[in-house]
């Protein structure tokens, strides 16, 4: 009887000598990844070469006893790989609550804060998550639903680098973003294996389960192949998203400036603790073609902490004299206060943008 056929990752960002944890929950898609990096590692020609471990975060959301059944399923797994654990326990819900977040965004900032512990220690080069295509598509039909920009049609990346201040780098790497969750499930019947089913997988009160259980299998009625097309898209905005960057990089240190204009000459910059301002002048906005306009000014509030919707990007744009808005009036010393403590006041010459770290505004 021929052996089981091999699970397909990408292997672009894997190296030899490389310490790699792959993020295991006990479902499906990441036991399926834990073993094909195994398999692949122990491979009599062209191993890996790397050194294996994996995580399981405990978040505290569901019944204790069922989230304890799946960490000893994942010891169980390591024990019968001879792989390292590194475990974490979090209780999601607090801090979900504490920070005004959703049970989603709590759970995953817990994981990836771990992850970054797991790279800064040293016991990881990159950590490993199993995302497939189906995560893509319904990561990108989530952000059309809630009104993404480019960057957040993008969805997740295959890669994404972690350099914080005075740690090591390191990297999340999605090498199963190209798979579809019916080749996993089909890996792993294909080795007796099992895995287990997260119950809340089924809840709907949950955005993803609803998108995925609801809202995709509608799609699909509509466009058979709806989950590769979404996942092209984000493909296509990551590629769309990088070419603006690196125009935004070239255009903003020209653009953007700190201050206000003093008399004589000159720009005037406020000392005061987390007192932070930004103008553009005029003129050089108005060169700019709309597209391009619109990404000047997201990026000159995201430099004051502040992240603006496209009503609020159209609002500064009517208030440089770009757009027509019956509620701002595009003229010298009117003025529009935008979410997170942002404000604008325009001027003869230029558009000033002004917050302060507590969110109050400058007067």
């Amino acid at each position: 009887m021929p052996a089981p056929s091999p699970l397909s990752f990408h292997r672009d960002h894997i190296q030899p000598g490389d310490r790699l944890s792959v993020a295991v929950s006990g479902g499906a898609d990441s036991v399926a990844l834990l073993f094909a990096i195994h398999e692949a590692n122990n491979a009599p020609r062209n191993g890996l070469g790397i050194g294996l471990s994996a995580v399981h975060v405990q978040h505290g959301i569901r019944d204790a006893a069922e989230a304890e059944a799946d960490l000893v399923f994942v010891q169980d797994l390591c024990i019968q790989l001879d792989i390292p654990l590194h475990l974490h326990r979090a209780d999601v819900p607090a801090r979900a609550a504490e920070n005004r977040e959703t049970v989603e965004e709590a759970a995953r900032e817990v994981r990836y804060e771990f992850f970054r512990t797991l790279i800064a220690s040293g016991h990881a080069d990159s950590v490993l998550t199993a995302h497939t295509l189906d995560d893509q598509a319904e990561t990108v039909l989530m952000k059309l639903i809630r009104g993404a920009w480019t960057e957040g049609l993008s969805a997740i990346h295959p890669v994404v680098t972690i350099a914080s201040p005075g740690q090591r780098p390191g990297k999340i790497l999605r090498p199963l973003l190209s798979t579809r969750r019916l080749e996993v499930e089909a890996y792993l019947h294909a080795r007796n294996q099992v895995w287990r089913t997260d119950s809340t997988n089924a809840d709907t009160t949950y955005t993803r389960n609803r998108v995925r259980h609801e809202l995709m299998p509608q799609l699909r009625g509509f466009n058979p192949s709806i989950d590769q097309t979404l996942a092209n898209l984000a493909e296509l905005a990551r590629e769309e998203e990088n070419r603006w960057q690196g125009e935004l990089n070239r255009v903003l240190p020209q653009i953007l400036l700190p201050g206000k204009p003093v008399r004589g000459g000159g720009r005037a910059v406020s000392t005061a603790p987390g007192d932070k301002s930004i103008a553009i002048e005029l003129e050089r906005l108005r060169s700019l073609d709309p597209a391009l306009r619109r990404r000047v000014l997201r990026a000159a509030a995201r430099q004051l902490g502040s992240r603006i919707s496209f009503d609020d990007t159209t609002r500064l744009l009517a208030l440089a004299g770009f757009a027509s808005l019956p509620t701002v009036a595009g003229r010298t010393g009117a003025s529009v206060h935008l979410a997170e403590g942002l404000r604008a006041e325009r001027s003869a010459r230029e558009l000033r943008l002004s917050r302060t770290e507590s969110g109050a505004v400058t007067p």
